[in-house]
Parts: structure tokens; C-alpha cells; sequence
């Protein structure tokens, strides 16, 4: 009894960590990303008049290539793009050193995509990330995510 108890104190301390002023989405690339295949991730912004941080979630392990990964990135809603860039970001150290966090082979970074920003109104919107790197078939990326926090006034 005193075992279970234990264990569902545990979870609910893990539940209650969560954050209610942000939402994360990750997409498994499965350290396989073709041109081709868009990460896509759709929300909902509820609260349009608040700004908010979209930050980007890289993880990749020793299979990656590069020092550097080149994304596309855009914002639709309403199928229509009201965002569209094309972003440079460095995944490790002049000496090779990976940067973020993690033990092991895989390591997590974070990259900021927009801050600050006000979304145009409330209702659905989709992020659609391909990654510009030179290879069509790109190893080493195991995860993709964008982490949506909303601006403290």
C-alpha cells in the first residue's frame, strides 16, 4: 500500500510541474528528415491580444553532419501564410562540441524563432518547419518541436 501510494505521489508531482503558460509540441523525425516531409504542428491561440515566445526544440545526436541547421519556416492560418522565414541556427562549436543539453549521444537546444509575437486573432493556426540543408535525406535529427509560451505583462 505504502508502494503505491509513493508511486501516485510521484506521477502527480510529475503532472503538476507542467506549465500552464506554455504548450510544447514535438514531432519524431527519427533521425531521418527529408526535404520533402514538412514538420507540421497546429494549435489554437485562444488569447490572440497576448503576446507570446515560439521557440524551436532541436534534438540530434552524433549522426548529425553539421555544425549548423538551415529551417523554413511559416505560419498559416486559414491555409493563407501570414509568416514566412528562412532561419540559420548553430547546433554546435567551433571545436564540435554539441551544444544544449543532455546525456549521451542525443542532445536537446533551444533556438528562438519569434518573440514577442502577437498572433493576428484567435483560431487555428499551423507551422509548417522543412529543413535547407544541402542533403535531401538529413541524419542525425531525432526530434523537432516548437514550445509556445505566453509573455508575462
Amino acid at each position: 500500500m505504502l508502494r503505491i501510494t509513493a508511486i501516485l505521489m510521484f506521477l502527480l508531482s510529475l503532472v503538476s510541474c507542467t506549465n500552464a503558460n506554455e504548450t510544447t509540441f514535438v514531432n519524431d523525425v527519427d533521425s531521418k528528415w527529408d526535404k520533402k516531409k514538412i514538420q507540421d504542428f497546429d494549435f489554437n491561440i485562444n488569447d490572440f491580444q497576448n503576446q507570446k515566445n515560439l521557440i524551436f526544440i532541436i534534438r540530434n545526436n552524433n549522426d548529425y553532419p553539421y555544425s549548423n541547421i538551415r529551417l523554413i519556416a511559416s505560419i498559416e492560418h486559414n491555409k493563407k501564410v501570414i509568416s514566412k522565414d528562412t532561419l540559420n541556427y548553430v547546433l554546435a562549436r567551433p571545436n564540435g562540441e554539441w551544444l544544449g543539453t543532455g546525456f549521451g549521444e542525443t542532445k536537446e537546444a533551444l533556438f528562438q524563432y519569434k518573440l514577442n509575437y502577437r498572433f493576428p486573432q484567435n483560431g487555428k493556426y499551423s507551422l509548417k518547419v522543412t529543413q535547407a540543408m544541402r542533403r535531401n535525406v538529413l541524419p542525425g535529427i531525432e526530434d523537432l518541436g516548437i514550445k509556445i509560451q505566453n509573455v508575462k505583462p
